[in-house]
């Protein structure tokens, strides 16, 4: 029911502004005003009047369904004790992931050792933060803005970046889907700057990437986790030998 009042009021929003009356729609549909008032105050509009509607508009349903999503107020970030939710549950870190890099539930439940039961109530948990919807036949939808990211220096990123940063970094990075590049050298601030920029550039193509290839099915996708960090640092190895 909450996706079809939405569309619906997609739909007045359309109708609006294409400057069309309900006496318009009316005369279209061949019925009188009250009838098409009555179509949307019950919200009894068929599949073929919807149709009709929207050729009228010259749109089509595909273009309506699009329209709502679009007007749908999406999330971008999660408050810090939402994010301290999540980490205090593995389970419901894991699926978190999951769902953000577009798996159904039945990928989550084929790859996992995890019940259907638990698995629903942790995506009821997520549904409850707004981070999906959970539509019926427990498919997923994503509420996430495209630029949703975790807050820095929140409990998501603390908890990776102490529990996850060993491991990550214990690979050789020598097979053909690895690569590491380490870089050192002197820039001014000015210069730093504008590295940082070409990182968050970098940041949102891997973005792009992965958002273009969430309709692909999971065998042909493959986890990638990249790490982009600079910092003014001084090797802790050369401490000794500094002048004080």
């Amino acid at each position: 029911m909450p996706q079809i009042n939405n569309l619906l009021g997609t739909l007045k929003k359309a109708l609006k502004s294409h400057g069309l009356t309900y006496a318009r729609v009316a005369i279209h549909l061949d019925l009188t005003e009250a009838s098409v008032k009555r179509l949307f105050s019950e919200q009894q509009i068929s599949l073929q009047r919807l149709e009709q509607i929207c050729q009228l508009m010259q749109m089509e349903i595909s273009d309506l369904v699009q329209l709502m999503n679009e007007q749908q107020p999406q999330l971008q970030q999660l408050t810090r004790e939402q994010e301290e939710e999540i980490t205090r549950d593995l389970m419901l870190l894991l699926v978190t992931v999951c769902v953000l890099n577009r798996w159904t539930m039945e990928e989550i439940l084929d790859w996992y050792k995890i019940s259907e039961h638990d698995c629903l109530q942790k995506l009821i948990q997520l549904d409850k933060l707004k981070l999906i919807e959970l539509l019926p036949r427990n498919k997923i939808k994503l509420r996430v803005a495209t630029n949703f990211g975790w807050r820095e220096g929140g409990p998501i990123q603390q908890f990776f970046q102490e529990k996850i940063a060993q491991e990550f970094f214990k690979a050789r990075f020598d097979n053909q889907d690895e690569y590491l590049l380490v870089l050192n050298g002197m820039l001014s601030p000015a210069s730093h700057k504008e590295f940082q920029r070409k990182l968050k550039r970098v940041a949102r193509e891997f973005d792009e990437l992965n958002n273009q290839d969430a309709g692909l099915p999971l065998e042909e996708r493959k986890g990638v986790t990249l790490v982009l960090a600079a910092r003014h640092w001084n090797y802790g190895l050369f401490k000794p030998l500094l002048n004080k």
